[in-house]
């Protein structure tokens, strides 16, 4: 994942800003017409073509990130020193030697894996997609690579490819399926890059002789050509391809070479990290949601459940059930997506609290997903938040600090109210259509709820008890 996006040790701060890919705490997108050395299909294509293309995208609204791979046998401690940085980065973080994280591949059996399980957890979860790590910064591929042994078929025990197995179920149970690769990064391959830290080499950030090459080739022998793997290889997926962390390697010129593949497939959606000016389809702000989103973009909020993305034995920091929850409706009602992370084990079990989150999500889903499904942002013009007079953000401006009174999401002429402090009444000064019918969601028989507007005032008076105590959600009929 994108390190400067997160508060972490000076050092890796530093390393961060050499790869200089941090999204800033605001909400306007660069759209600034750039001449690429190769056109990508977002240069081409007409707005009523993106529009198809995005379509199930923008519908899906909740997905599900999996970071999973070598690093969860770690789990964040190697030769008794314990990080304090996330689980996938151990290697880096810890200046793990390439032979020793090698070895790491014969004791990867995750017999615990199960696609069935994983894709029907994502499915009671509510959520529409899955975006898998084919290929972290550790350069170990988590799928059936021709290209390079350093895999979990041909280096560990398991000689199962899980990018398949998933495959086969998200097709049976009705998910779509995306594939992260990290295309400039890769520790364990010479050539290929890794982020610039104190201790390392300030040019190619190596700590071993072993990773020492060719950027050029590590791009020509392994990364295109493993990225042509998964996209040829699992029959009609991946519909979504996540890069990262792309540095000063990824040049216009180098980055063409990527997208004369991603161009082969005219309905991929790809996000905004390939690198070399490509903007690709999203904007993805990592660990944080937009004060505004970013009116206009297609964008989605990545998020871990705990303090990782890649497995920690002793991360036990969990969000709870109503944060993960209000955010998505927080994400939804500006326009984005939430991309939710679980970090299985070394086994291939995902953690019990991310299960059990995970669960309940979907039960409030169940009953409330037509307030999040395929529904744009709202039609208020209301803060949902105050800019701090002390502290600063991420772009060293004012942090923004949410407010969690409501949110509001919008789906032709329905107006959905997410109401989190429940007071008997709902009440906004400023109503841009007409309301001719109010009604709780979780309220089966739609009984109608009393409402006056008078200009552009509009007041709802509510039950004295909410039917949900995370969101309750009313339902505003509108004439636009």
């Amino acid at each position: 994942m994108n390190l400067a996006s997160r508060s972490i040790v000076t050092g890796l701060l530093f390393a961060a800003s050499t790869l200089g890919y941090a999204q800033l705490e605001g909400s306007k997108a660069d759209t600034t017409p750039v001449h690429h050395p190769v056109p990508a299909i977002q240069d081409t294509e007409t707005p009523a073509q993106r529009d198809a293309r995005m379509a199930w995208w923008r519908d899906a609204r909740f997905g599900m990130f999996i970071h999973w791979g070598l690093y969860s046998i770690p789990a964040g401690e190697w030769n008794g020193k314990r990080t304090t940085h996330i689980g996938e980065w151990i290697m880096n973080d810890l200046s793990i030697p390439v032979a020793d994280y090698k070895g790491f591949a014969k004791d990867f059996n995750p017999t615990g894996f199960s696609a069935h399980d994983i894709v029907a957890l994502a499915k009671a979860a509510g959520m529409k997609y899955i975006v898998i790590t084919a290929k972290h910064h550790d350069g170990f591929a988590m799928f059936d690579s021709k290209v390079d042994p350093f895999n979990i078929v041909a280096a560990t025990p398991f000689k199962r490819d899980p990018l398949k197995e998933l495959a086969e179920e998200c097709r049976k149970q009705g998910v779509k399926l995306g594939f992260y690769y990290s295309q400039s990064q890769d520790w364990t391959y010479p050539g290929g890059g890794a982020a610039v830290r104190p201790g390392h080499n300030q040019q190619t950030g190596h700590w071993d002789p072993a990773q020492d090459g060719s950027f050029d080739d590590y791009l020509k022998n392994k990364s295109i050509p493993q990225i042509k793997e998964l996209l040829e290889n699992y029959k009609g997926f991946p519909v979504v391809v996540w890069f990262d962390t792309p540095g000063k390697n990824m040049t216009p010129e180098r980055a063409a070479e990527v997208v004369k593949l991603l161009n082969k497939y005219p309905n991929l959606i790809w996000n905004n990290r390939l690198g070399g000016t490509y903007k690709g389809d999203t904007e993805t702000p990592e660990q944080y949601i937009p004060p505004q989103g970013y009116p206009g973009q297609d964008w989605e909020s990545c998020m871990t459940m705990n303090d990782t993305w890649g497995f920690k034995s002793f991360d036990t920091n969990f969000k709870s059930t109503e944060t993960l929850l209000r955010n998505l409706i927080d994400i939804a009602s500006k326009g984005g997506n939430y991309l939710l992370n679980i970090g299985p084990d070394s086994k291939g079990v995902v953690p019990a609290p991310e299960v059990e989150r995970l669960q309940q999500v979907g039960k409030w889903l169940d009953v409330n997903g037509e307030a999040i499904y395929g529904t744009t942002a709202t039609v208020f013009d209301v803060p949902t938040g105050t800019f701090s007079t002390t502290e600063k953000g991420r772009n060293g401006q004012p942090k923004f600090l949410p407010t969690w009174n409501w949110r509001s999401t919008t789906k032709g002429n329905k107006v959905y109210v997410e109401i989190f402090d429940w007071t008997g009444s709902f009440h906004v000064d400023k109503m841009p259509r007409k309301v001719t019918g109010a009604y709780l969601l979780a309220d089966k028989a739609h009984k109608p709820l009393k409402f006056t507007q008078n200009g552009t005032a509009l007041d709802v008076q509510l039950p004295s008890k909410a039917l949900d105590p995370i969101a309750t959600v009313v339902v505003l009929n509108t004439t636009m």
